[in-house]
């Protein structure tokens, strides 16, 4: 199994989310962020924003799945510009369902 975190930008939270669900990835994690990538923030004339707002998506996928989630990430958070995001794809060990006790290896 394969953990993969998104960080995108929260006007295409909704539209990521309902395509994710579409393909058959209902299950995920979201939540609000703050950060900065590689350019240090953004600048707007005189304004400097050191953190923008971001959303951060936690999806638990098979390892064959993980092309398939990305791609949808990539086609429907894209707008071309600056702070877009980025995508960590990291493998995931072992996981628990609380509930139940039952373990994926």
């Amino acid at each position: 199994m394969k953990l993969v975190r998104a960080f995108i930008r929260p006007e295409k939270e909704q539209e990521v989310v309902l395509a994710l669900e579409g393909a058959g990835f209902p299950a995920l994690t979201k939540m609000s962020a703050m950060g900065r990538g590689k350019q240090k923030g953004l600048k707007v004339g005189d304004i400097v924003y050191e953190e923008l707002p971001k959303t951060l998506l936690l999806i638990a996928v098979k390892d064959e799945e993980v092309d398939k989630v990305v791609s949808i990430i990539m086609e429907r958070a894209r707008t071309g510009n600056i702070g877009d995001g980025k995508i960590f794809i990291s493998p995931i060990e072992k996981a628990i369902t609380v509930r139940t006790g039952e373990v994926e290896l």
